[in-house]
């Protein structure tokens, strides 16, 4: 077995002096890795937060286009540990990774090993395998990269054993299909929520931690890719994405003035579409800024953070301390996936009240030709938005009781809608008053 150790030092100050070193010669593995070729990639003994290792072992070999796409050896530094991890890379964007869904840890070397029977593994310490593609015994011959991007094992007569673009992550190339089998996926940082988006039967759909879809069941359009899109060529669009931090779908071009990727479509335009565009308990109002749902108690206290006044994890299983209070003026993008049709908006209130994790719901009364009543509820105060009056839907919050003013005609509803309408204002009059300036 042919052995290639790279030395700790050349990785541990900079990640730039490795492309340097790949552009010299230095760490070039050719098109191709063959069976029976083993690099080791080291790390440093003691845990360095924000280490990259990473080796560029080959390209697509394809000059003409650019960027083009090439494959990488990596460690980081994460959570106390080191990830290591197979990655292609298109330019400087990382456009799959073979630790997308489950990372593998290593405190001494990340092992990139294609075996005599045409496994391919990552290895660590004491040949520890955290990830394999399962193609031993195939007749796998080496490793090669594709010029669409697509990462692939291939016997003697250059036929497929395995690909990566079977496993999509957070990004679709060009000339990569999806089914109801495979998913995009993304991952927010510093959230245990997670996006993805998917092909169902009927209907393209995109979620929040798989349970709240942004496409309704009524099939109704939310997004539309124009039609003058089509004059694209192939050449100019080269990957669809998943965002991490927002969720939102993007086809990217890559722009050689600017020498960067850019999103030439997204499917949603508006920041209060995103459902975590503001804090839980926050409302994104018209001028897309976020407002708290804030509460009154009974000793006339404003409580001042979203999510503060509450209730509790108890108090939302004990019906006699909690109650429903509706928010006029405002919607959420989210959806129940198991909406239920009920017939008055009391029915709708009260399934909340008798689940201990219902924190919300939405009473939709219908609007138009068709008549109908459904409610959904929620197990988070998330995505809300400012919308106008009369659309036919009620969005309820469970509240402690007595949670408002103690004036008659003065409740919490109303005073949510003064706070949208101040925020609204304020930011109306700064505008007003930096064009006099």
């Amino acid at each position: 077995m042919k052995n290639i150790k790279v030395p700790e030092f050349s990785f541990y100050f900079c990640s730039v002096l490795l492309i340097l070193l790949v552009n010299n010669g230095c760490c070039d593995w050719g098109s191709s890795i063959h069976v029976g070729h083993e690099i080791s990639l080291a790390v440093p003994l003691e845990y360095s937060d924000g280490f990259i290792g990473r080796a560029f072992l080959m390209d697509d070999g394809n000059g003409q286009v650019e960027p083009n796409f090439r494959v990488a050896l990596s460690a980081e530094a994460n959570k106390g540990g080191y990830s290591c991890s197979l990655e292609v890379f298109l330019g400087d964007v990382k456009v799959w990774n073979s630790g997308h869904h489950s990372q593998f840890y290593t405190m001494d070397t990340c092992v990139l090993e294609l075996t005599e029977d045409g496994d391919l593994l990552l290895k660590g310490a004491e040949d520890q395998v955290g990830w394999r593609t399962g193609t031993s015994g195939q007749g796998v011959e080496r490793l090669r990269i594709l010029k669409t991007g697509n990462l692939v094992l291939v016997d003697v007569f250059d036929q497929i054993k395995w690909q990566s673009f079977n496993f999509p992550t957070d990004v679709m190339l060009w000339g990569q299909r999806l089914d109801l089998a495979t998913r995009l996926t993304s991952y927010p940082r510093n959230s245990t929520s997670f996006y993805t988006f998917e092909i169902q039967h009927s209907k393209l759909a995109l979620h929040l931690n798989s349970g709240l879809v942004l496409f309704n069941d009524e099939h109704r359009k939310m997004a539309q890719i124009p039609s003058w899109w089509r004059s694209i060529q192939p050449p100019s669009v080269r990957f669809l994405a998943l965002g991490n931090e927002t969720g939102n779908l993007g086809l990217y071009s890559y722009s050689p003035k600017k020498q960067s990727f850019e999103a030439s479509f997204q499917v949603l335009n508006s920041k209060c579409d995103f459902p975590l565009a503001c804090k839980p308990y926050g409302i994104c109002t018209f001028s897309n800024a976020c407002s708290c749902i804030r509460l009154a108690t009974k000793e006339k206290h404003m409580v001042s953070n979203c999510s503060e006044g509450t209730s509790s994890s108890a108090q939302f299983c004990n019906g006699t301390q909690v109650e429903m209070l509706e928010l006029n003026g405002v919607n959420t993008v989210l959806r129940d996936a198991s909406t239920r049709v009920i017939v008055s908006k009391t029915a709708c209130a009260n399934l909340c009240l008798d689940d201990c994790k219902c924190v919300a719901a939405l009473y939709s009364s219908g609007n138009g030709a068709k008549i109908f009543r459904e409610c959904s509820i929620f197990r988070l105060v998330a995505g809300i938005k400012q919308v106008e009056t009369g659309t036919g839907t009620s969005y309820m919050v469970k509240v402690p009781k007595g949670a408002r003013y103690d004036h008659k005609e003065t409740s919490v509803e109303k005073w949510v809608l003064i706070v949208v309408g101040v925020v609204d204002g304020l930011v109306i009059i700064i505008l007003v008053v930096g064009g006099l300036a």
